[in-house]
């Protein structure tokens, strides 16, 4: 049961630990900017779980078709947390590479990008991908935390710590009080 949240600290060589940390800082960074750091550090281990439970289930499938690399690495997540963002953005169209396109196709692009990441399994992306469009679709509701425990949460131990260290940025767990340090 562990190991359905432990593979995402998983990495072969530096490469793929470098591909994945960039992937992580733009995507993952923009998601705990609109939901704070209680509700992403909730969602990360949400989004963990849900993924290794679709990669298990699609993986008896598409291992008789041919070779599945092993779900590892923070990249599932990063790719959950750029579907939720996609499925619930109000923009139409995004810039990649000097091109417009609808931003609904945003994740897929990055997908196939993914594929060229050394050790990087395309299975598990498109299940975090799957997990994170699901979520943003309202399918998973239930795993919306309410304001009011985000900001119970947000006093107690390890995030109040997380709060008091110099140069770590915290986000805060209720919309008003990002609003409030947005503005300062």
């Amino acid at each position: 049961v562990h190991r359905l949240v432990t593979y995402i600290f998983v990495y072969e060589d530096l490469i793929s630990l470098t591909c994945g940390a960039i992937i992580i800082w733009y995507f993952a960074g923009s998601f705990e900017k609109n939901v704070g750091t209680v509700k992403h550090c909730f969602f990360t281990a949400a989004f963990a779980v849900l993924t290794a439970i679709l990669y298990l289930l699609l993986e008896t499938v598409v291992s008789r078709m041919g070779e599945v690399e092993d779900a590892k690495g923070f990249m599932p997540i990063a790719f959950a947390t750029l579907g939720v963002s996609t499925t619930r953005s109000r923009m139409k169209r995004a810039l990649v590479w000097g091109f417009r396109i609808p931003v609904v196709l945003v994740p897929w692009f990055m997908l196939c990008m993914a594929w060229f990441i050394p050790h990087s399994s395309l299975l598990s992306n498109l299940c975090g991908l799957l997990a994170g469009e699901a979520y943003g679709l309202g399918y998973c509701f239930c795993l919306d935390i309410p304001e009011s425990v985000a900001s119970k949460l947000d006093q107690m131990f390890p995030f109040s710590l997380l709060r008091r260290i110099p140069g770590l940025r915290y986000i805060p767990g209720t919309l008003a009080e990002r609003r409030v340090s947005e503005s300062s």
